[in-house]
């Protein structure tokens, strides 16, 4: 099969270096322009923040931070594996850099009525034991 492959190969290469399939032209590419944008906000703000409480997964998320200049703010929280919420308050601006403090909230554990269970039954066997005994 490789010899089979190799001679095709080399078939190829033949008749493309023979001038019987003429070889492509070079294509010029036209110079890359750069794009300038004279627009610069010397003082950006802006504000966001969202909310997730998904009953159904157990997924209970948010995040709100908000930008003034050089300063942002905002705070998150999430819940950990162990069922604890994490809420993580943080600010940054070019002088202190980036501070956060984490505080952790106990689990919220909500009571859920528990039906009675029926006390389990043997199951029957598979297969009925061998009415003979058995010898070496």
């Amino acid at each position: 099969m490789v010899t089979k492959f190799l001679v095709f190969a080399m078939a190829v290469i033949v008749v493309v270096e023979s001038g019987v399939i003429p070889a492509a032209a070079p294509v010029a590419l036209a110079p890359a322009r750069l794009v300038r944008t004279d627009e610069f906000d010397p003082h950006p703000q802006y504000t966001y923040g969202y909310d997730v409480q998904d009953t159904l997964t157990g997924d209970a998320k948010s995040q709100y931070e908000t930008r003034n200049g050089d300063v942002v703010s905002g705070r998150y929280s999430l819940i950990e594996a162990d069922g604890t919420r994490r809420v993580v308050e943080y600010t940054a601006d070019p002088i202190n850099g980036f501070n956060a403090v984490v505080h952790r909230e106990p689990a919220v554990v909500k009571a859920v009525p528990v039906a009675p269970v029926a006390p389990a039954v043997p199951a029957a066997p598979l297969f009925a034991a061998p009415a003979y005994p058995y010898h070496h």
